[in-house]
């Protein structure tokens, strides 16, 4: 039924919008539990393999009786897998760093992402970027700063992977505007549960040992291609019930659910530090993304 609406009726449903939003955000945030669960006791790209390899079945089950092979026709499918390849890098990245890392924490990092989509606008998509902007970019590597600051109890290499996932979202992101104009949705969706599933595929053979599976651990593996799956249909959803520029700052809800999973499953409080650097980032990826909407509506 969605197919059918118009640019004009989706803008016109924001609270739709950012109620499929917040249930994508909370899914993810879910993933994200569920991924640092499970990597306590097996390996990361075993567990990241039975993520893609659930979502692509999901998929293929769902969409290929009546889209076919379509999926898989792209207009620029050398950009396409390289899209796909950046995201396989963030999950591998993002996945060791929850091993290492309280939820929340490792999160928030991950969040300056969007800051540095922001910075690489300029001179890679020639995109305008004005000084509030900027000023708040340099807010939110402040509030990273006191996350991940010397001498702080977090891991420092789950620090630097944290980072790192961070540098390869947003290498996703910006490939991801790229692709925006020419490629479906959808089809950027399949080709990256296709790609994902055949890198960490290959990875099996030396990575399939851990704990016997039980009932419970079956189900959660099994949870994170759903999860996965579903939280990008619903995200894919939201934008097309609400401009980007209204969505934008609601992003920033994952740390929330994030901070809430990891008190709730893990027992896990951060630091006054830690929360200061949160609310900072927090306040400034809000802004960035508000001010940045209200430039383009204009």
């Amino acid at each position: 039924m969605t197919a059918t609406l118009t640019p004009a009726t989706r803008a016109s449903r924001p609270l739709r919008g950012a109620a499929l939003l917040a249930g994508a955000l909370l899914l993810f945030a879910c993933l994200d539990a569920t991924v640092k669960h499970l990597t306590a006791e097996y390996p990361v790209p075993l567990v990241a393999s039975v993520r893609y390899a659930v979502q692509l079945l999901l998929m293929t089950a769902l969409l290929a009786p009546s889209r076919g092979r379509s999926m898989l026709v792209t207009q620029r499918p050398w950009l396409v897998a390289a899209r796909s390849m950046t995201l396989v890098l963030l999950t591998l990245l993002m996945n060791s760093a929850l091993q290492r890392l309280p939820l929340a924490e490792a999160t928030a990092l991950s969040f300056a992402a969007p800051l540095l989509v922001v910075l690489l606008a300029q001179p890679l998509l020639r995109e305008r970027v004005g000084w509030l902007r900027g000023a708040g970019v340099l807010a939110g590597f402040a509030g990273v700063l006191l996350i991940a600051r010397p001498g702080g109890n977090l891991d420092p290499l789950g620090v630097t992977l944290a980072l790192l996932a961070a540098c390869s979202n947003a290498a996703y992101q910006l490939l991801s505007r790229v692709l925006g104009g020419t490629e479906r949705p959808v089809n950027l969706l399949y080709s990256s549960a296709l790609i994902g599933t055949l890198c960490f595929g290959l990875m099996l053979p030396w990575f399939l040992h851990g704990p016997p599976l039980t009932p419970l651990r079956a189900a959660l593996f099994l949870s994170l291609g759903v999860t996965g799956g579903v939280g990008h249909l619903l995200f894919t959803l939201a934008f097309r019930e609400a401009p980007a520029s209204f969505l934008a700052p609601i992003s920033y809800l994952q740390l929330v659910w994030a901070a809430l999973l990891g008190l709730l499953i893990f027992g896990h409080v951060p630091d006054p530090l830690a929360l200061t650097g949160m609310a900072v980032l927090l306040a400034a990826g809000v802004g960035v993304a508000a001010f940045g909407g209200r430039r383009q509506e204009r």
